[in-house]
């Protein structure tokens, strides 16, 4: 009997189950003829059902195949899912492992380069376009996070954060660098030992926070101007002599003990130390700068009054550069390294001075000239004929009229140029030089010679050298703000250095005075200008320096260099001198973390911010 025809129905595969085997069909044959029976339920569901069963509802050939393929299908389908799944997961792993191996090298890397260190900078010096710039850390929150350490280390009382406190350990009125806005110190701390500042640097090194030392804060020149921010320590808890050995002449301090109060003490022992440089100084910051004074003619500069000192360097080691013996030839000559270096190759927490005995006997002298050149050419003379006097200072006609209205003396001034000498010694050598200083003054063309009797007329002719200062600022108008700056030359150029300085001041229409320690070739401008004015000034104090380089003199001679007299440096020492210099600053202070940017650069001028020579 012949089979219906049969055809495929969408979706008819779906949900069948593979069969495990699928027998072949097989035709039945009968030489009889069937009769012809009822409708099968295959015809009754419209044929649907046909596709997966037979007419005994046993699975038909064509049902079993399109089981099969669809199985077949899905089985693929599922196997593809997996091996994408499975490729996913192996590049993540990949990443890791690569990942992992990257850091592994890396990090065995930097531990064979710990055993082997590399081999350090071959040069002697270290130029600037060399030098990477500093890379402080001065965001809020790892000052605020120091806070709490130096809390610890000096108690919070001690830490101050006050904007008063701010300001006064940003600048003075009486600096000749003008502050920028930005440049103040997030904190102040005051230590009270070598211990804690030991303790304040060991936490700044690991930081990387920038310090500025500040002591008596008399500096002329942007000393402790904090041009990165960080923080202040000041010394003022530190003002302590700690030890009078009167027998070696020697004296033992702290950084905050100001000169003038040392001497008072020395005194009851008949005994002083010679270094004056203005009122309110600080042993600190007098080695910081290596100051002098009204007495260097005679007794020298700081420098020859210094021992040994204690200091603390950048990463908080403390080191003594010598014991007290008063000589020594063991090793570097550390002691005078820090003399001079600014608060920029570590902090003085000690000194042990030198001392002397007091003269027998001191007179003081006062010379008015017709001529600022007459008076310098009175100095060379006493100079040139070896006299001895302890000291000798120059104060042109403006700065007498500046003392005269100032009224800061019970005397009325001849305002006229003005020598004032200081003798010391034996009575009879003190009679013997005011009488020679006499002569040459008169040979000089001095107009007038008085000279004290009693102590009162000491202190009083004595009080107008120490009162210069001061007394031209009583007279500024309302803006103006005073420079003071210096510079020293070989004597023999001294007169006509004194005498082109004054000439230009005049020129300038600014208002100046001339005060100095003449009887070393140094002498001083204090200079008065307004915001209009700043450019003529900066110009004035230029030819001024550049004079007295081109006359193989000294950018200055006491003040320091600071800020302000740090790129002329290469014009008077030579730029690879200067480099060398940059060398030691980053061999003791490689992070740059004291007082930075004074003396040398460690960063790159932007263009213009250097003036042409």
């Amino acid at each position: 009997m012949s089979r219906l025809p049969q055809k495929p129905v969408a979706g008819l595969t779906k949900g069948l189950r593979t069969p495990s085997r699928v027998r072949p069909a097989t035709r039945q044959t009968s030489t009889t003829a069937r009769a012809p029976q009822a409708s099968s339920p295959c015809t009754a569901l419209g044929g649907t059902r046909c596709y997966a069963t037979g007419s005994d509802n046993k699975p038909s050939f064509q049902g079993q195949m399109l089981e099969s393929v669809s199985s077949r299908i899905a089985r693929e389908k599922a196997e593809r899912e997996k091996f994408a799944r499975q490729r996913i997961e192996s590049a993540g792993t990949r990443r890791w492992a690569t990942t992992f191996v990257i850091l592994a090298a890396s990090l065995g890397s930097y531990f064979l380069g710990t055993l082997s260190p590399r081999d350090p900078a071959d040069t002697s010096t270290a130029p600037l376009g060399l030098v990477r710039d500093p890379k402080h850390k001065v965001d809020k929150h790892n000052l605020e996070a120091a806070w709490a350490d130096f809390a610890a280390i000096v108690g919070k009382d001690n830490v101050s954060t006050l904007s008063s406190d701010l300001d006064s350990h940003a600048g003075s009125e009486w600096s000749s660098y003008r502050n920028d806005e930005g440049y103040k110190p997030f904190m102040v701390v005051f230590p009270s030992s070598t211990e804690e500042v030991s303790q304040i640097m060991k936490v700044c090194h690991a930081r990387r926070i920038p310090v500025v030392g500040y002591s008596g804060g008399t500096s002329l020149e942007g000393h402790f101007t904090p041009t990165r921010g960080g923080i202040c320590v000041d010394f003022g808890r530190m003002d302590k002599i700690l030890a009078l050995h009167k027998g070696d002449l020697d004296v033992v301090v702290q950084p905050a003990v100001g000169w003038e109060r040392l001497n008072d003490e020395l005194a009851e022992e008949n005994l002083f130390f010679p270094p004056d440089p203005g009122p309110g100084a600080m042993i600190g910051g007098m080695v910081g700068t290596g100051c002098s004074g009204t007495n260097a003619y005679r007794y020298g500069t700081m420098r020859e009054w210094v021992l040994s000192l204690t200091v603390v360097l950048a990463d908080g080691t403390i080191i003594k550069t010598r014991q007290r013996p008063r000589k020594s030839s063991a090793g570097y000559d550390l002691t005078k390294l820090f003399i001079g270096s600014e608060g920029t190759l570590g902090l003085v927490t000690e000194a042990t001075l030198k001392v002397t005995t007091k003269p027998q006997s001191t007179s003081v002298a006062v010379a008015s000239f017709g001529t600022i050149r007459q008076a310098a050419d009175c100095v060379s003379k006493i100079v040139g004929q070896g006299i001895e006097v302890a000291a000798v200072e120059i104060l042109d006609d403006e700065q007498m009229k500046c003392i005269n209205a100032a009224g800061m003396t019970n005397k009325s001034w001849k305002e006229a140029p003005t020598l004032f000498f200081k003798f010391a010694g034996t009575d009879r050598g003190v009679k013997e030089q005011v009488a020679i200083v006499q002569g040459l003054s008169k040979s000089s063309g001095g107009q007038s010679f008085e000279f004290a009797k009693t102590e009162e007329e000491k202190s009083q002719l004595w009080s107008a050298r120490k009162e210069a200062l001061w007394s031209t600022m009583a007279v500024a108008k309302p803006g103006d703000k005073v420079w003071t700056g210096d510079v020293a030359v070989p004597m023999t150029r001294l007169p006509d250095l004194i005498e082109e300085t004054k000439s230009d001041i005049k020129a300038s229409g600014l208002y100046g005075t001339i005060v100095g320690h003449v009887g070393d070739g140094n002498f001083h401008i204090i200079l008065l200008s307004n915001d209009e004015q700043r450019h003529q000034a900066e110009e004035l104090v230029h030819r001024m320096v550049k004079r007295a380089v081109e006359l193989e003199g000294t950018v200055t001679g006491e003040h320091g260099v600071g800020l302000v007299k740090r790129d002329y440096l290469p014009h008077e020492l030579g730029q690879t001198t200067v480099d060398t210099m940059r060398k030691l600053k980053l061999a003791l202070d490689p992070l740059c973390l004291l007082n930075a940017d004074k003396v040398i650069r460690i960063s790159k001028p932007k263009p213009g911010e250097i003036a042409e020579w």
